[in-house]
């Protein structure tokens, strides 16, 4: 019986590989190796098992997996271990591996406190620093030992730290960038958002801010003084540090407008992405930090004023923030093959949210006023059935009424549309509320589980096919069932759903809601591969819901969606064309 092993397990076990060859000081493309096959599996989209299916050579189809590799990524289903990590594991200290995490300690210098120290912590590392131990290596001063002692307590503060909803840390990141320009005016020359939150990604630690000025002074000042300011953690010349009062760690840096590009390149990550970007560099003889380019040979300094600067400078497009996850974007910037990637804009229309009929707050009529405000041309009215009784699901009876309702608001616009639909509840043995023949009166049907998400992977993947299968499912939503740190996503077998989606037509949805955004932007791009038609919900509750859509686009974004690989980009006749249901009415 294989072992059952996650993606993200082995990609851990190969990411910590990588860390220990790196200490003791093993060639840098073996590192190198076992670092991009973490990559590869980590971001792979499908279980590497359905790959593997017993033959360690199937595995050579993911980039970055050579022999070596394979064999032991196939030694670890197998058996579920893996000797090669325990010999070279054998005698390493468990907190060498949480001294990588300290900013500015690399692994040569962990190699060097655990060789010549006989530092395996943090906290024999802190307790050396601050008796002025550390003077004693080669290279080290006083200095260094304010450096380290800094990062030990920022790494200290990101351990303790939880993680935000990207849809909390977006709307507070901009309005402290909206305060600082109403406080500082012409002396800001630009500012962004940097980090984790400009490649947004659905949760965030800290926050990084970036500011070009010649008035670092001015926009420090400013920013320790800001109402939301609860705790100063440092101020400096150029970079501060506050706690907010909601908690959050907010990290600002000011730099001359020259070195904009490459400090905003930088920051933004990822980490993966920049180690790749250097290197890249290094090619060309140029070094790249976030201050810019120096040609290996003189040293002579190459700044670039603007991001676009700094990879055309190496030869590649401009890569968007959403994409730099080292998972395959920069050897299709080197070709010229980035995609052309959707915009909130290019939705037409919403195909889930949910009115006062059930467990939303407003009406239908403010819910489309609120949407074509926001410019959308249509929504699908997807109030829950009756299996949902906490949400107050519809009965058939209730049902017939909200679509006298639904009738008489699309005789008032002609320039807008409310379409019949909901959101079924998927019983636990795959069957609907309701009979096809109410369905089928429907201009779509959506569905999904929110009863039973802990079944077994068999048992909730036959129940969620079952329910694509039905001629009148035209959307399975929020796959995963997951809730952003507080449920974890069920044990549905996506590949196989993915293969059922495109068989049947039924397409699978980005629900946008900020406690979801569920596909992640692995899924998402495996669903593009397998060939599943996509479509983008805000999951609204209330008009401010349908921010949903902005954030269900960014993780589309992040897995390399045009506004082609989205169903809702077009508009209803375009579209209902695509619908199943009208595909077997015309036949």
């Amino acid at each position: 019986m294989p072992n059952q092993w996650t993606n993200q397990e082995i990609a851990a076990l190969f990411f910590r590989i990588a860390d220990i060859l790196d200490i003791q000081g093993e060639i840098v493309f073996k590192v190198v190796a076992y670092r991009r096959a973490a990559d590869a599996i980590e971001h792979l989209g499908r279980d590497v098992r359905d790959i593997w299916q017993g033959d360690p050579k199937n595995l050579r189809a993911i980039p970055g997996i050579g022999k070596e590799i394979s064999e032991k990524i196939d030694e670890i289903i197998r058996t579920g271990e893996l000797e090669y990590y325990k010999k070279i594991s054998k005698g390493v200290p468990p907190g060498i591996f949480d001294l990588l995490q300290v900013p500015d300690v690399g692994p040569k210098t962990v190699a060097r406190l655990w060789q010549e120290l006989k530092i395996t912590d943090v906290a024999k590392l802190e307790k050396a620093a601050r008796a002025g131990k550390l003077r004693g290596l080669k290279g080290f001063g006083a200095k260094s030992e304010e450096k380290i002692l800094a990062g030990i307590e920022q790494h200290r503060r990101k351990k303790s730290s939880t993680r935000v909803l990207l849809g909390v840390a977006y709307p507070f990141a901009h309005s402290i960038i909206a305060a600082l320009r109403a406080a500082c005016g012409d002396a800001i020359q630009d500012i962004a958002p940097a980090g984790s939150l400009r490649r947004m990604k659905p949760t965030i630690g800290d926050l990084d801010i970036l500011v070009a000025s010649d008035a670092p002074e001015k926009i420090i000042d400013a920013f320790v003084s800001l109402p939301i300011a609860r705790e100063i953690n440092a101020k400096g010349s150029t970079k501060a540090s506050i706690i907010a009062d909601n908690g959050m760690q907010v990290d600002l840096r000011v730099l001359e407008a020259k070195h904009w590009g490459a400090a905003l390149q930088y920051f933004t990550g990822s980490k993966e992405h920049n180690v790749a970007l250097r290197q890249i560099a290094l090619a060309q003889g140029l070094s790249l930090s976030e201050w810019g380019f120096k040609r290996v040979k003189d040293e002579k300094e190459i700044f670039a004023p603007t991001e676009a600067e700094v990879y055309e400078k190496l030869g590649l497009q401009w890569i968007p923030p959403e994409l730099r996850e080292a998972s395959g974007e920069l050897r299709l910037a080197q070709e010229k093959r980035l995609p052309r990637l959707i915009e909130l804009a290019d939705l037409k229309g919403d195909l889930q949210w949910h009115s006062n009929w059930s467990d939303g707050s407003f009406s239908i009529e403010q819910m489309a006023e609120a949407a074509r405000a926001r410019g959308l041309h249509y929504l699908a009215v997807t109030d829950h059935s009756q299996g949902l009784g906490i949400a107050r699901g519809l009965t058939p009876e209730r049902l017939k009424e909200q679509w006298k309702e639904i009738d008489a608001l699309n005789k008032k616009w002609n320039d807008f549309v409310v379409l019949k639909s909901i959101e079924m509840e998927i019983r636990a043995d795959g069957s609907l509320d309701f009979p096809d023949e109410l369905l089928a009166q429907f201009d779509m049907v959506l569905v999904s589980t929110h009863s039973a998400l802990k079944q077994s992977r068999e048992k909730i993947t036959a129940r969620v096919i079952k329910a694509m299968q039905n001629p009148y499912v035209d959307i399975y939503a929020h796959p995963t069932g997951r809730l952003l740190g507080t449920r974890e996503e069920s044990a549905l077998d996506l590949e196989e759903v993915f293969r059922v989606a495109k068989e049947t037509g039924t397409f699978v949805e980005i629900d946008g809601a900020p406690e979801r955004l569920d596909l992640d932007d692995v899924r998402v791009r495996r669903a593009r591969e397998v060939g599943a038609q996509i479509v983008i919900d805000s999951d609204a509750h209330s008009p401010d819901g349908f921010d949903g859509l902005f954030y269900g686009v960014a993780m589309a974004r992040r897995g390399g969606l045009e506004a082609r690989d989205v169903m809702n980009t077009l508009e209803w006749k375009e579209l209902k064309l695509k619908l199943k249901r009208h595909k077997r009415k015309v036949k």
